[in-house]
């Protein structure tokens, strides 16, 4: 690890100046995923802005019913809070799918949306990497690509996904990311802080430097209390997710769906919503062939990677199936109690 300045200011709008004047300097939340990166030698900035105190670790209800989340608030704090509970259980069956509880304990809400890939190349210096360096290859396209991209890709060089699965939950409950920045503050929905890898794989998202996540706001809204999260993944704990599905659903009374929220991760180098799958099902029958026939809609245009060591065709079948159960489980039994 290479020597760096360490900066603890007292306020946002101070750790905003320091980082927007510095461009070697960095925010540190919770640290769980920027130390790693530091011990790899995937980034080595001069200055780390401590956040510790800095952004509102809060969860406050808002005046229309719905919360905002301080972007310092733990992840396990908000999965246990009883209003994410009970109003957004997607929230927070998909905080605690997530890493593991002595990380969820560290981790920020901000630091969640703001990780990198996890790709196996990305961590590797030795290896080629196109969102490392852009003059590079992307690895991925010839070697192990079992969690790689299938959606939004196309023919950029990079392949990567996105790893939270908390940004999936907040892509199908429509949130809203406040950012301070040097010029004031503003706000974006969820869906326009990411970008797709195009042809600058090195930015994950549309935040300047030197720009701050203060907080998330989740609207109000009455399909976000019957929702749930399911993720594949490769085994029970501490995996990311092959497939993950976000979704909510209202049913009307003749058995055809009023409305529908589907958001996916481990396909995309951002959280997917899976707009076209929306619009095939409302005005459907909610069974599982129109699910089915949904997910296949999402899918039309999905390109997998086959390689000798392992490719990932094998998702867009998983993607229907993953959609399928859970919009099943959603007309059974309304939402999973997070546990």
């Amino acid at each position: 690890m290479k020597p760096f300045t360490y900066a603890h200011p007292d306020d946002a709008a101070s750790a905003v100046a320091t980082v927007a004047a510095d461009p070697g300097a960095a925010f540190l939340a919770g640290g769980t995923n920027l130390v790693d990166h530091l011990k790899l030698g995937i980034t080595a900035p001069r200055t780390l802005v401590d956040l510790t105190g800095v952004v509102s670790e809060e969860i406050t209800t808002l005046d229309d019913g719905g919360l905002r989340i301080g972007a310092g608030a733990r992840n396990s704090d908000v999965a246990a809070d009883p209003r994410v509970r009970a109003g957004f259980p997607v929230l927070a069956q998909a905080l605690l799918a997530g890493a593991s509880g002595q990380l969820r304990n560290m981790a920020t809400t901000g630091g969640n949306l703001l990780q990198r890939t996890r790709c196996a190349y990305f961590a590797d210096p030795a290896a080629p990497c196109t969102k490392r360096d852009p003059g590079q290859a992307c690895s991925a396209r010839t070697g192990w690509a079992r969690y790689h991209a299938i959606l939004g890709a196309g023919d950029s060089a990079c392949i990567a996904t996105h790893p939270s699965d908390m940004a999936v939950a907040l892509a199908a409950l429509d949130a809203r990311v406040r950012v301070l920045g040097p010029d004031g503050e503003r706000v974006l929905p969820l869906a326009e802080l990411y970008r797709l890898p195009g042809d600058d794989p090195t930015r994950d998202t549309v935040l300047a430097h030197g720009e701050l996540i203060t907080a998330v706001d989740l609207p109000a809204s009455p399909i976000a209390a019957r929702s749930v999260y399911r993720k594949v993944r490769d085994r029970a704990s501490y995996a990311f997710a092959l497939v993950s599905v976000a979704a909510a659903l209202e049913v009307a009374a003749d058995g055809t769906v009023a409305d529908v929220r589907i958001a996916l991760g481990g396909v995309a180098h951002t959280p997917w919503r899976a707009s076209r799958a929306e619009e095939a099902l409302r005005g459907r029958p909610a069974t599982a062939e129109s699910f089915r026939a949904a997910a296949a809609a999402e899918t039309a245009d999905a390109r997998a990677v086959e390689t000798a060591v392992g490719g990932n065709a094998f998702k867009i079948p998983l993607v229907s199936g993953t959609v399928t159960a859970a919009l099943r489980q959603l007309t059974t039994t309304g939402s999973e109690e997070a546990a």
